[in-house]
């Protein structure tokens, strides 16, 4: 199956929720109103896309039609796709390369993966493991997560499967102490990429960002120059929830991506609308499945094509 196939086939109850319905609202209008806009704006709230994307998204279209003088309410949903792909624009690239082999890192780099807990935070970590191990890459993780041993054992088992190394410490140790290990073993080691897991506790939030913003110190301090991404994993399943929770996060640290998880399982993927536009935080790889091969890079020309495909 092609990568467009697999994302087209994860996203299909997004596509049935939010492109299908917006498909009736046009079909049943015989010219454009203030009506048509209305119901237009309340069912991509309903689906997940926010008040403020779904407003803009509306305030463009109007603003399309009147340039292009157009009259035909069947028009309106090419000029909203062209309209969510110009929205959704953007660099998605992981470390801002071109993602060929040749660009090949010359230095060790880090990716810090934050989020709470249940949101598939080790099983994203183990998948980008196989990922770069698979180009060819020498990786090595930080079991960083140390207030569950569940979650040490689960990444333990991942690192092997992906033939990746793994730096851990015992349950309760200091997070910031496995981090500055492993940073300390990929520089003596040579290792290409480090990935670094985290606590995802959000029941105290001043502890977790403290927590946080000391294992960040640590990085910066210990891997200073190398290129770095500190990835958000979101559910998608929780529609805006997730996207507070971005917010939240956001308050504290320096987000450069995003991994939007359980697509396939929701109508709720219109929430990647709104989180590119209105948090400005590029959704770098999504997860249509739970296989090995189904945590996806993000491309938002496929994926707005995917969205709007045999319309």
């Amino acid at each position: 199956m092609s990568i467009f196939s697999k994302i087209k086939e994860g996203i299909l109850k997004t596509r049935e929720s939010l492109v299908k319905k917006i498909e009736r609202v046009v079909h049943s209008f015989t010219k454009i109103d203030e009506e048509l806009f209305s119901q237009l704006e309340e069912t991509l709230i309903m689906s997940d896309v926010g008040v403020e994307t779904s407003c803009e998204i509306c305030e463009q279209l109007r603003k399309e039609i009147k340039r292009r003088g157009t009259t035909d309410p069947d028009d309106i949903m090419g000029l909203l796709q062209e309209i969510i792909a110009e929205m959704m624009g953007g660099n998605t690239e992981l470390f801002h390369h071109s993602g060929s082999e040749s660009d090949s890192l010359t230095k060790p780099s880090v990716i810090l993966v934050i989020g709470v807990n249940g949101v598939g935070k080790t099983t994203t970590i183990g998948k980008l493991c196989m990922e770069f191990t698979r180009q060819g890459k020498k990786v090595i993780a930080a079991a960083a997560d140390t207030f569950r041993a569940a979650a040490i054992g689960q990444l333990e088992i991942w690192t092997q499967r992906s033939g990746a190394d793994l730096v851990k410490h015992m349950e309760g140790t200091d997070p910031a102490a496995v981090i500055y290990d492993a940073i300390s073993t990929a520089k003596s080691q040579n290792f290409d990429v480090l990935i670094c897991d985290t606590a995802g506790r959000l029941h105290n939030k001043k502890n977790l960002m403290d927590e946080l913003a000391k294992i960040n110190r640590i990085i910066d301090k210990q891997a200073s120059g190398w290129p770095k991404e500190v990835l958000l994993v979101l559910d998608a399943t929780t529609g805006q929830n997730a996207v507070n929770q971005a917010r939240l996060f956001k308050e504290t640290a320096n987000i450069t991506g995003i991994v939007l998880t359980k697509l396939d399982g929701t109508a709720k993927g219109g929430i990647v609308i709104s989180i590119m536009n209105e948090l400005g935080i590029p959704v770098k790889y999504i997860g249509v499945g739970e296989g090995i091969d189904d945590l996806q890079p993000f491309d938002s020309n496929m994926f707005v094509k995917a969205l709007f495909e045999g319309m």
